[in-house]
């Protein structure tokens, strides 16, 4: 199969190629997937996961991405609740090789079902920016109807997905990211928006819980926000300000098919869009992979055409 791996930590994206590799296959629980799009997180190569294994060993050439959607065509000794010829959207493990390749192995329990009416680089966006946001909100956040919350880059691929659900939840939403960034916030169900730029953080108020990306120093004020009983949710990292009363909690997202199924049941009636950007071929992954190549939303790999 084709695939694209990284080679060397200090190269980073010059240590990129694309090769061919057996195609993977199943032990015990696991599926193979043919993969017909994919994604991955831009840090990727920051992780120590992409370059050891759990036991620090090196495991390079590995294979990097972690979302996708596709069609098993295998199963695992052991594997229940998936069929061969299905359909199903899901996110890997951090330790194994991941989906910028053709074919992916992966536990049967990371995957969800995904709808014929659903397009697998819809699937493939929802992966990670859905996860984050609903175990953000709902797990850590401890989200109610009717707080006050903050969300930070709003107008991004994680923070426009917790918009949405924040707001479905009956949440009064207040985005935060660049000038350029107010109407997509807005559009995606901000009711109000703070110009990071130009506006005061301080000016959103006090609120029941802080939805961070950012880190740093406006993670720390944000945090000074909260309210006593309030909740501060990250994935940027630990935050040096631990307010008397507030919970601040960082987390790295987890795979859970439950959550996927509730996820693309709300984009099927029309309560969740993506923030999808370029879509691209597996041949251009390693140009997609680059900073400067990127655009707004989501970068989706079309594996297949």
């Amino acid at each position: 199969m084709k695939a694209i791996v990284v080679t060397d930590k200090a190269a980073g994206i010059a240590g990129m190629k694309r090769v061919e590799r057996p195609e993977p296959q199943a032990s015990i629980n696991d599926v193979v997937v043919q993969i017909h799009a994919s994604s991955f997180t831009g840090d990727e190569l920051s992780w120590p996961a992409t370059w050891t294994d759990r036991s620090g060993r090196d495991r390079t050439p590995s294979i990097p991405g972690h979302e996708m959607a596709g069609v098993v065509t295998a199963l695992g000794y052991g594997t229940t609740g998936l069929s061969i010829g299905q359909r199903v959207f899901g996110l890997t493990d951090w330790y194994r090789d991941g989906t910028l390749a053709e074919y992916v192995a992966v536990e049967a329990r990371n995957l969800a079902p995904l709808p014929a009416d659903v397009d697998f680089t819809v699937g493939a966006a929802l992966v990670m920016p859905g996860l984050t946001a609903w175990q953000g909100l709902f797990e850590h956040g401890r989200l109610r109807a009717g707080q006050r919350v903050l969300v930070h880059g709003a107008a991004g691929i994680v923070g426009s997905m917790a918009v949405q659900l924040a707001s479905q939840a009956g949440a009064y939403v207040i985005g935060t990211g660049r000038a350029a960034h107010r109407q997509t916030a807005l559009d995606f169900g901000a009711q109000e928006f703070v110009d990071l730029e130009n506006d005061a953080l301080e000016d959103a108020g006090s609120v029941d819980l802080v939805f961070d990306v950012l880190g740093g120093d406006i993670a720390n004020r944000s945090a000074a926000l909260v309210a006593a009983g309030g909740t501060f949710v990250t994935v940027a990292g630990p935050i040096a300000a631990h307010p008397p009363g507030v919970l601040t909690v960082d987390f790295v997202v987890i795979p859970d098919s439950a959550q996927l199924t509730e996820i693309v049941r709300r984009v099927r009636n029309g309560r969740l869009r993506t923030n999808t950007g370029n879509i691209t071929t597996l041949d251009d992954a390693i140009a997609a992979f680059n900073p400067a190549n990127r655009s707004k939303g989501k970068t989706i790999i079309r594996v297949l055409p």
